[in-house]
């Protein structure tokens, strides 16, 4: 069987990003993509995000983003990308949902189906999207109403004269509220108080505060916990309501027609939104045993040609793109180049016969 120099899993961003930069540096290797056609989980977003209400979309390599338009971004993407993979030849393919990675005599061996790539080193780009996160709550199994997720969001319409509990602290929960709050009975819940933004930020600084968690190896935050929250234009409406100053904490249960708080009171509801984020999608990487004690995967600082921290601290033939720090479009682009350095140096270390650094 072929044994490849790199393999990469995830054709979104971060994906095509290290692709791009491993052909750049003439490193052979091949993108294996879950879905049935190019866009990352930007195809799956829901259809009322517009190009102009997301937080940017870096440029991939010699490519500028889109711009802000009203156009559906899981369309815009989606072609942009598509567009992307043609036009730099890179060589992606799909639908292959990698179910494994193991170590089988020092060769990293990626599974997916009923087919098996042999590779001297692994780019994972698989982001956060297939993994979202609902927690869980006494009485959850007992509503009666609808409950929805983030990567599931059916559109404001379905909400239009409801009552809805909207959960979660993040960017996704705010632009949930700015949509349906004209339009329906709206209760914020958070497990703790939100933190606004005052202002501009540093990508960069925002980037290293998430960074030095994975470098310790705890479990990422995200970056709009270090950024703060903003409200855009599209939310001012729902803001002049008063709903996010109605914001209450995390209730203690939920029954059949609504939520209880431990002080006994009570929200009636028809449907709970779970804007509770996701987490990273690297179950497939757990025989490699890369996880720290402290339950996240811990990440080396960058090397002498990137500050982006990519390479996994346990196997420095596994590069993590898409994760902590690079969890983001601000973070994706970069960490990709980052990863396909980090390929060329151990690859380099390899044939020299040098032990992994």
């Amino acid at each position: 069987m072929h044994l490849h120099e790199s393999v990469v899993i995830g054709a979104g961003q971060g994906g095509l990003s290290a692709s791009f930069h491993l052909r750049r540096l003439r490193i052979e290797h091949v993108v294996l993509d879950a879905n049935e056609r190019a866009g990352g989980a930007w195809q799956h977003r829901w259809d009322s995000l517009s190009m102009a209400d997301v937080h940017g979309v870096a440029d991939l390599p010699d490519a500028p983003a889109p711009g802000g338009s009203g156009d559906p971004a899981n369309e815009v993407i989606a072609q942009w990308f598509d567009e992307y993979e043609e036009t730099h030849e890179l060589p992606v393919l799909r639908p292959i949902r990698v179910e494994s990675v193991t170590d089988e005599d020092g060769v990293l061996v990626v599974r997916g189906g009923r087919r098996s790539w042999r590779t001297r080193t692994l780019v994972n780009a698989t982001g956060t999207w297939t993994h979202p996160f609902v927690p869980t709550y006494p009485g959850q199994r007992d509503f009666a109403g609808e409950q929805w997720h983030t990567v599931a969001y059916p559109g404001r319409e379905r909400f239009r004269g409801r009552r809805v509990i909207v959960v979660g602290g993040g960017a996704s929960a705010v632009q949930f509220i700015g949509e349906i709050a004209p339009i329906a009975e709206v209760q914020w819940v958070t497990r703790r108080p939100p933190v606004w933004s005052a202002g501009e930020f540093s990508g960069r600084e925002a980037i290293e505060a998430v960074e030095r968690r994975v470098r310790e190896g705890r479990p990422p935050a995200s970056v709009v916990s270090v950024t703060g929250l903003q409200l855009r234009p599209q939310e001012m409406a729902a803001a002049r309501t008063g709903v996010y100053d109605r914001r209450r904490p995390m209730f203690e249960r939920l029954e059949v027609d609504g939520a209880r708080w431990s002080d006994g009171s009570f929200v009636p509801a028809d449907a709970i939104l779970w804007a509770t984020g996701f987490r990273p999608a690297v179950r497939h990487l757990a025989p490699l045993g890369l996880r720290s004690p402290e339950g996240g995967i811990a990440l080396r600082p960058g090397g002498r040609d990137v500050q982006t921290s990519v390479t996994t601290a346990r196997d420095p033939r596994v590069q993590l793109v898409g994760y902590g720090p690079s969890a983001s479009t601000i973070g994706g682009n970069r960490a990709g180049r980052a990863a396909a350095l980090a390929v060329r140096d151990e690859l380099s270390r390899s044939r020299a016969g040098a032990p992994p650094a």
